[in-house]
């Protein structure tokens, strides 16, 4: 099993220290207002932190005690260093947007993940091929998901098709909850929305656009972004013969949103989806987001401000106790790799971070020794780097043998040069699409109808009498990581245990589902040669790649491709 790397809590607590001495002290209660997280020390007493915010100028607004965190409102200016200034304090942070889900329109931040995940809209692509017929057993669309195939859901199936007694979590925008592959494994009840609605950022940049819900909190059955119904279809879609089936077909689905409709996702709210689920007995939590307004997290960056040193500490603390509270809950943790083509072991400068708000981000040079990815670097997180069609490694994905878990199916546009294959919509994966964000795209029309935008993109209508559904194809490690939370529920739901915490469920300690993962992937060497270029499909040097390691382990597939067949049927030898 890999050893993570992990920033050492003297360094932490030595660096704390010194910017609290460096810092400036502006007087409480002066300037404009916001919302803050406020970490609690380990061990200290949580009532002379309750003490050390009031007395920092903050009125305590909420907690969350399973991590140990206040949330309250403060001045903007110097509350972040004059209650970190307090003993019981660990750190503070803005509560601002901490991790994404890629999307558009936010400058230099975003990293252009939507460009990666949506590379093949208004490309010049060859002739899109017709859908193959579906196989037995399968939906009518599933000849389109060649990532089912490459993890052999397809056969896997026929042994165990998943639970309705395990719970996924899918921590994302939302999940259409009425889709009619989605609704019949949808779990309503469980299902939960963290945020609230922000229409602009305080530079007056939009983010969420105005409210569509009185409130400003939309229902926890919708998605108006379009990512996370996305992930949910490829883990749990129903085999209901209907449009699309998912890896793990039977399971239930639980929408723990934790991200804005822009694809943001705040502090708070993630540190409250991740102990809720842990709470409410999830089985397996898909995190395919990246951890913002800092691609990187750092301890001790030069580049960085007293406070956002502060900041990005107390994010590290907060996520890795939520990740450990989750874990020691009995839930298994699986994350996307990240889209930023680069070996997370040799990071390069991070230009675009902080991304929030517009405008802010400036050079730092990566320590890879005190700055992490998160979340795909914290402890007990299982991380996903992507392939494509023919298994090569994806140009986008990132890669590396220090956090490099396993692969997975997560599409690649520019796959098969050379081939009818290269430049086609059904090199990417194919899911779930809410109509609602199909309008809002322009890829459907007020009648329902696929416009010429949607169809040269690949969108898909199906239907059976009035009951319709839509389809689209993204690509990015936002799409692995859910194949491989869908294998993760099925070897749940065949070696889990019924769980006395909550009756009526199954569970399996995640360390034991991680193990059969790994122990039941395909094995897949490194290419030869080693290093892989890009430029012959149009990449620039920067995207070349060299794997590490041999067919055992290696930085682009880690332990190997994820097997659904081989976690349901050879799985029980390896717990």
């Amino acid at each position: 099993m890999r050893t993570r790397r992990i920033v050492p809590s003297a360094l932490v607590a030595a660096t704390t220290a010194a910017l609290l001495v460096s810092g400036t002290q502006p007087a409480a209660g002066q300037g404009e207002t916001a919302d803050f997280t406020v970490v609690v020390e380990e061990g200290a007493n949580t009532a002379a932190a309750r003490a050390a915010v009031t007395a920092a100028g903050g009125r305590i607004t909420g907690e969350n005690a399973a991590v140990g965190t206040l949330t309250a409102k403060a001045p903007t200016t110097g509350f972040v260093q004059r209650v970190s200034a307090s003993d019981a304090v660990l750190g503070a942070t803005a509560v601002k947007p901490l991790g994404e889900a890629p999307q558009a329109g936010r400058g230099p931040g975003n990293r252009e993940w939507k460009a990666v995940e949506r590379e093949h809209v208004g490309a010049n692509k060859n002739t899109t091929k017709k859908a193959p017929t579906a196989t037995a057993g399968m939906d009518p669309l599933d000849g389109d998901l060649w990532g089912l195939k490459l993890v052999r859901s397809d056969i896997a199936r026929a042994r165990q098709a998943g639970d309705k007694r395990v719970y996924v979590g899918i921590l994302d925008t939302g999940v259409d909850g009425t889709h009619p592959d989605i609704a019949p494994n949808f779990n309503r009840e469980l299902s939960r929305n963290f945020t609230i609605d922000i229409p602009a950022d305080p530079n007056g940049a939009e983010v969420d656009g105005p409210c569509e819900f009185r409130g400003c909190v939309d229902p926890a059955d919708h998605d108006d972004n379009g990512h996370g119904t996305h992930v949910a279809g490829t883990i749990g879609a129903a085999a209901n013969g209907f449009g699309v089936s998912g890896v793990a077909p039977n399971v239930s689905l639980v929408n723990i949103r934790g991200a804005q409709d822009s694809g943001y996702f705040f502090l708070q709210p993630v540190l409250d989806a991740i102990t809720y689920g842990a709470d409410v007995g999830l089985d397996v939590i898909n995190m395919s987001f990246y951890i913002d307004p800092w691609y990187m997290n750092c301890v001790d960056n030069p580049a960085d401000s007293a406070e956002a040193k502060i900041e990005q500490r107390a994010t590290i603390t907060a996520v890795q106790r939520a990740l450990d509270y989750a874990h020691r809950k009995g839930v298994t943790l699986i994350a996307a790799g990240g889209n930023n083509h680069e070996d997370l072991g040799n990071p390069r400068n991070d230009a675009a971070s902080p991304n929030y708000p517009t405008g802010s981000a400036y050079d730092r040079k990566i320590d890879n020794k005190t700055c992490i990815h998160l979340p795909t670097e914290g402890d007990h997180v299982i991380s996903i780097s992507s392939l494509g069609p023919s298994t090569l490694k994806a140009d986008y994905s990132n890669y590396g043998t220090e956090q490099t878990d396993l692969s997975a199916p997560g599409g690649y546009f520019r796959d098969g040069f050379g081939t009818p294959w290269y430049r086609t919509n059904e090199n990417l994966i194919r899911s779930t699409y809410p109509r609602n964000v199909a309008l809002a795209e322009g890829n459907v029309d007020e009648a329902g109808n696929v416009t010429p935008k949607g169809e040269e993109a690949g969108v898909a209508k199906y239907c059976q009498g009035a009951k319709c559904g839509y389809y689209q194809y993204l690509q990015g490690t936002s799409m692995a990581a859910p194949h491989a939370a869908g294998v993760a529920a099925l070897v749940v739901s065949q070696y889990g245990k019924k769980d006395k915490a909550h009756p009526g469920t199954l569970t399996l300690a995640p360390d034991k589902v991680e193990k059969v993962l790994i122990k039941t992937a395909t094995a897949r060497a490194c290419p030869v040669p080693r290093t892989v270029s890009y430029e012959n499909v149009g990449r620039t040097p920067e995207f070349t790649a060299t794997c590490v390691g041999d067919t055992k382990f290696n930085g682009f597939y880690g332990h190997g491709i994820v097997d659904a067949y081989g976690a349901v049927t050879r799985g029980g030898n390896h717990l």
